[in-house]
């Protein structure tokens, strides 16, 4: 995804503030030996942006004082309430550049697979996100996870996925965790009704 960029010369929480009620994001980039820049952004085109994923997930070519550079969105802060992006940071990379970022996971086959088709089961998406470790320039815009030959009572693990040269999940100590689990359906039990309890027969009493 390609997005322009304009350098900001006025900083200060008073400068930042009359910025957006001109419609523009303040921002900053860094990274890649270079001195941080701070930079401003048109905030319709920003907000629209970030409602994609790939925004967030993969490299992005920012166009600066008629240069491209390849960043990658680190942090932003949102309004609490309102729809409105209050500040943005990129991250400069090249292709010596390693990072650790958050990528999602998508899965697909699931209405295919046996366990689906035939055995009626359900699968848990237990997490929908890992974070990888890699060369910038090699990282995923999400990673897949194929539920096509799953079948009843299996567990997906971390260990399943299939991975691109030089990258590496980072699990922070957890030992191959799950990413998924075939769960088998849950038969109903309808209890039988009760017969109606028949009335206690009273005593006759003396005439």
């Amino acid at each position: 995804m390609k997005f322009t960029a304009y350098e900001r010369n006025l900083q200060g929480t008073g400068a930042s503030r009359r910025l957006r009620i001109t419609g523009k994001t303040p921002g900053i980039v860094y990274g890649a030996g270079k001195a941080p820049q701070n930079i401003e952004l048109d905030h319709n085109a920003l907000y629209h942006a970030m409602r994609k994923e790939a925004f967030h997930s993969s490299i992005l070519e920012m166009e600066l004082n008629g240069q491209v550079e390849k960043v990658l969105l680190r942090d932003y802060q949102a309004h609490p309430y309102k729809q409105l992006v209050l500040h943005v940071d990129f991250q400069r990379i090249d292709a010596t550049t390693k990072i650790h970022k958050k990528v999602p996971l998508h899965f697909i086959n699931e209405g295919e697979s046996t366990a689906v088709k035939i055995d009626k089961c359900i699968i848990n998406h237990i997490v929908t996100e890992l974070e990888i470790e890699c060369f910038a320039e090699q990282l995923p815009e999400f990673l897949t996870v194929d539920l096509a030959n799953v079948v009843k009572g299996q567990t997906l693990h971390v260990d399943d996925l299939q991975l691109g040269a030089n990258i590496k999940v980072l699990t922070h100590g957890r030992k191959n965790p799950a990413i998924a689990t075939v769960v088998e359906p849950v038969e109903e039990v309808i209890a039988a009704p009760q017969a109606a309890a028949e009335p206690a027969k009273g005593k006759k009493g003396k005439k």
